[in-house]
């Protein structure tokens, strides 16, 4: 597993041009401009436009889920659109990165809610959902959600980049191609990054919990 040096946030490095020059003409670029120059219409704007894919990333992500979770697409999103109407330290550029931190949005919720079904539960309650292909190719019949987010915390640091991009594959159910648009990378490298991250989380959540943590 390789360290990498540079930071992770989405934003944090410059498109490449040929996603910049693939989005110039699209109007949710202009909306996300427009917003981080200070126009909130240009936010509510941004907001009608992108609701749809919103919902039908968080409805990809709560179907792998339990039938009798709590957290509906809907709920999901609004919590999601409430979190990222008050981002103020990013410096909006497209609508790849755009996406990329809703996916960063929508993990920290469905933690945060699986935090506190737990907690509503008793001590050791388990949180599970369907660990599906995504993941590994043999995968175990159910998927902790609290121990994906401590193992992509684990990978973090020892890999930034492909806790980044497991986060926004799982999470932010983006494709391969726009992975590659928000990190900056070429495609291939993304496809290698998945594959190497997919294996080492399967090896890793097979084991558990790590004694002494959540």
């Amino acid at each position: 597993m390789k360290s990498q040096n540079g930071n992770s946030e989405v934003g944090s490095r410059t498109p490449q041009r040929s996603a910049m020059r693939g989005e110039e003409a699209g109007p949710v670029t202009g909306l996300l401009r427009a917003w981080a120059r200070g126009d909130l219409r240009a936010r509510d704007d941004l907001m009608t436009i992108v609701y749809a894919e919103l919902r039908r990333r968080a409805s990809l992500y709560l179907r792998h889920e339990r039938l009798d979770h709590t957290l509906s697409p809907t709920a999901l999103v609004h919590e999601a659109y409430l979190r990222l109407i008050g981002q103020r330290r990013v410096a909006w550029q497209n609508r790849a990165q755009f996406f990329g931190v809703a996916a960063q949005m929508m993990r920290r919720i469905l933690v945060d809610h699986a935090r506190a079904q737990q907690a509503a539960k008793r001590p050791n309650a388990a949180l599970k959902g369907a660990l599906d292909e995504r993941l590994g190719q043999a995968q175990p019949p159910d998927c902790d959600l609290l121990l994906l987010d401590q193992a992509l915390n684990e990978l973090l640091a020892l890999d930034p980049q492909q806790s980044r991009v497991v986060e926004l594959r799982y999470f932010g159910g983006m494709t391969e191609h726009e992975i590659a648009e928000v990190l900056s990378m070429s495609r291939s490298t993304v496809t290698r990054e998945w594959q190497t991250a997919r294996a080492w989380l399967y090896r890793r959540m097979t084991k558990g919990y790590v004694q002494g943590r959540p």
